[in-house]
């Protein structure tokens, strides 16, 4: 691509944002969609058994001491931040029922899962008994295509509860957020508080919905424009106050992202501390959303962030594709550095810092075609359709240890 060619898209760009729209949200959601791939590329590693299947691992279990890294690469409650005020501002401009307005949504969000997974469903045979890709290696990748569709549900419930919220932030204002802060509270201290032992395991998954929807609930009541910026500094400094409190008085793990091995993790569900992070998080983007947007006014800023966020769901279903990608032709050579072999070494990080503008490059390209999923299936009969979903289906079997 020339330089004039870059130069004159950047300017279409540029002519065909109205003039009303709110870059600093649009900049904040690219972000949050970039910190997803970048997390999962940097922190998550492969070793290589003897038989040659490629096995999930992390450099946080040999260097915990980069755990903090986590919490700047952890802004899933930033994304639900600005995805409850874009609800908002899209939820009041509706023309039909409130029903509609949620299909139309729905619909945006589980078409590209159904393609990743269906694709998924076909490649799994391909591989397998086309070129011999071990089938411990198969099911260690479909875990890593799954792991970003948990949000993807999440984010489809607590996008149903939008009205919802909407009449939460209209009684309450920022406070409408503190009941599914406590409800988390609550349920932590049932589960690593004194009578944790006595408390059965599933306790934990209480914590999913309000885990989550804290964030939505304070962009919605943003959105609803009940937050000030005297509520965004107490969020900022009482959510960077509890964070400490967590880590250093209650013996919370410090990274954000489970680690093998530990016993405890903050996110799968979410724990007290991520709603801490988010809090924080959100406080900050709000402080900083005036400054942010002057800053997108430069055209040659804002056409990027135009264009992550054109590719939102095709940045979260196949990322960690185009990681596998590189990964499993890889293995059969055998241990190639900050790629696959044990990340336990500080030559393991900087050779996976040199290989995350492959991975980068092969998601552009895999994007290329793979963005039609997210366009309305107009084309498509029922029967394809339905070949589909039953694709889909298999792989959920498959990679979910159910087959």
């Amino acid at each position: 691509m020339t330089t004039s060619t870059v130069t004159k898209a950047v300017a279409t760009i540029e002519a065909r944002t109205p003039a009303h729209r709110d870059r600093a949200v649009d900049g904040l959601r690219a972000l949050a969609l970039l910190a997803v791939p970048t997390g999962h590329w940097l922190l998550g590693g492969f070793t290589l058994s003897s038989d040659g299947a490629l096995h999930n691992a992390s450099p946080l279990s040999a260097f915990p001491g980069f755990a903090p890294v986590s919490w700047l690469l952890q802004m899933l409650g930033i994304f639900f931040l600005v995805g409850g005020h874009a609800s908002v501002l899209s939820y009041r401009k509706r023309k039909g029922s409130s029903g509609a307005w949620l299909k139309g949504r729905l619909a945006r969000l589980g078409r590209p899962v159904l393609g990743v997974t269906a694709v998924w469903a076909v490649l799994l045979p391909l591989l397998h008994y086309g070129f011999g890709v071990p089938g411990d290696t198969l099911r260690t990748a479909s875990t890593l295509v799954v792991q970003p569709l948990w949000f993807v549900g999440v984010y489809t419930v607590v996008t149903a509860l939008t009205p919802l919220c909407v009449h939460a932030a209209r009684r309450a204002g920022v406070w409408a957020a503190a009941p599914l802060l406590g409800s988390v509270a609550v349920v932590d201290f049932l589960r690593y508080g004194p009578c944790a032992e006595t408390m059965p395991a599933w306790l934990s998954v209480l914590n999913v919905l309000p885990g989550w929807l804290f964030a939505y609930q304070l962009g919605v009541s943003w959105g609803e424009g009940r937050v000030t910026r005297r509520h965004a500094w107490g969020l900022l400094l009482g959510g960077a106050a509890l964070f400490a409190a967590l880590l250093l008085a209650f013996g919370y793990p410090a990274s954000m992202v489970g680690v093998p091995g530990e016993a405890r993790t903050n996110s799968h569900p979410p724990s007290l501390l991520v709603l801490a992070l988010a809090a924080t998080q959100s406080g900050l983007a709000i402080l900083l959303r005036d400054r942010l947007g002057r800053l997108l006014k430069r055209p040659v800023l804002w056409a990027p962030v135009v264009v992550v966020n054109l590719s939102a769901m095709t940045i979260l279903c196949w990322h960690q594709t185009a990681m596998l990608a590189a990964a499993i032709p890889a293995s059969y050579a055998g241990e190639v550095p900050g790629l696959v072999g044990a990340p336990d070494t500080v030559g393991w990080i900087l050779a996976r810092l040199a290989w995350m503008p492959l991975f980068a490059g092969l998601l552009v390209l895999i994007g290329r075609y793979a963005r039609g999923f997210e366009s309305p299936w107009t084309r498509t009969g029922p029967a394809p359709r339905a070949a589909a979903g039953l694709l889909a289906a298999g792989f959920a079997v498959f990679a979910l240890g159910l087959a």
